[in-house]
């Protein structure tokens, strides 16, 4: 059996007065993995009389620009899985993302990487409605894996992708993920700060940090930006967008990449338009130009003339594979927020702001904890280094 080691957290009834980590080791068998049957849909065809004078409401208490990390919002706007979850969900294209490490010039490797990034998103945000993913509770972690046949990617095994997200921070509120294929020699680190603020008729959240990706077979990493999401209409039929620039670098071999997500105008205009580019920095050449909808089709042309179209509501999604609630921790994603999901599953949002509540009581009456005897929180699988967050036992250091 592959055995990977988790550092369990736990809200126990013998805990000590103060949880500053947690730090008792527990093994997790990936055979208690089993692939995701869970369909979070979202079918609300927009804000019914009643919650809109909820947010009537909240919004008269709201100034423009004001941060919105520490306001509470109505839990009928809650999207039934953690943000930690929702990042899991970028990598629906494993074999897209596997095939990355294949390219055999560096030319080939950003635009394979261009070509992940610009499908990456689409299953992240599915769903026309806009709704909000849980905050994640300090501690938290979310645990994944896929499985992609060699027929899929060149190799000449079936290779294993491996997927942890952990909240490292409550104020500011950061996530990390990691996410590794020791049979490719590749990883991903990331950081991101999420930062909210009111505009009006719409909300606006920013993703402040980078990941990297490593491909070890080349020694190059791949610094990336994430961009902006923006909730529109939020007292009709919220739907979200992705705006900003974007930038993917490898300093190692001069090939950068600019993504830009179009808001659209007030007036006309396409919904979720991206254009890219990719150049090679010393000769100042542009090797690769896209443009088209991360959520639609996205058309690829090269320097060479050719041009490739990706359809992305045909693509094929791999569900990843996670243990059941059963098995899971009580700090893992699933487990934390069952009851909160399965009360929005039936409807009834009473229950799920309960169970909400009693979660962040909870997180708040620790962190007063913490500051009253100076002991901070430490997470169980990233470090802090610098400004950003690495995984503690990346691939880097084991091959």
């Amino acid at each position: 059996a592959i055995i990977v080691l988790l550092m369990r957290s736990s809200w126990m009834k013998d805990k000590p007065a103060v949880e500053t980590s947690a730090v008792t080791p527990e093994l997790i068998l990936v055979e208690d993995e089993m692939t995701d049957t869970e369909d979070n849909e979202e079918e609300d065809l927009g804000v019914m009389d009643d919650q809109r004078s909820v947010i009537l409401h909240l919004i008269s208490q709201l100034k423009l620009g004001m941060d919105l990390t520490r306001v509470v919002l109505p839990t009928f706007i809650l999207e039934k899985r953690s943000l930690l979850e929702m990042y899991a969900n970028f990598m629906a294209h494993p074999d897209l993302f596997l095939s990355i490490a294949a390219g055999a010039t560096a030319e080939e490797r950003i635009i394979c990487f261009v070509e992940y990034y610009l499908t990456a998103f689409h299953e992240g945000r599915k769903g026309a409605v806009a709704k909000k993913p849980y905050n994640p509770i300090i501690g938290e972690t979310f645990h994944c894996s896929w499985d992609v046949p060699k027929d899929k990617v060149k190799s000449f095994r079936t290779n294993s992708l491996r997927f942890v997200a952990e909240q490292v921070s409550h104020h500011p509120p950061v996530s990390c993920f990691y996410c590794e294929c020791k049979e490719k020699k590749m990883c991903v680190n990331a950081h991101v700060w999420t930062k909210s603020k009111f505009m009006g008729m719409s909300i606006g959240v920013s993703m402040v940090g980078e990941g990297v990706l490593y491909l070890m077979e080349h020694e190059e990493e791949y610094v990336f930006t994430l961009p902006s999401a923006y909730a529109r209409s939020i007292l009709t039929i919220p739907w979200v967008e992705l705006g900003g620039k974007v930038s993917i670098n490898c300093a190692k071999t001069g090939y950068s990449a600019t993504v830009t997500f179009h808001t659209k105008p007030f007036y006309g205009g396409k919904v979720h338009r991206v254009t890219a580019e990719v150049k090679h920095n010393p000769t100042n050449t542009i090797v690769c130009k896209a443009q088209g909808e991360w959520n639609g089709t996205l058309e690829f042309t090269y320097s060479n003339g050719d041009t490739k179209v990706i359809d992305t509501t045909k693509m094929p999604v791999t569900r990843k594979k996670i243990r059941p609630i059963a098995k899971q921790g009580p700090f893992e994603s699933r487990h934390l927020w069952q009851h909160v999901t399965s009360s929005l599953k039936e409807g009834n949002i009473d229950a799920a702001t309960e169970h909400k509540h009693q979660l962040e009581e909870r997180q708040r009456a620790e962190e007063r904890q913490r500051v009253a005897v100076n002991a901070p929180w430490k997470p169980k699988y990233f470090i802090k280094e610098g400004d950003g967050w690495i995984y503690s036992n990346p691939l880097w250091k084991t091959l």
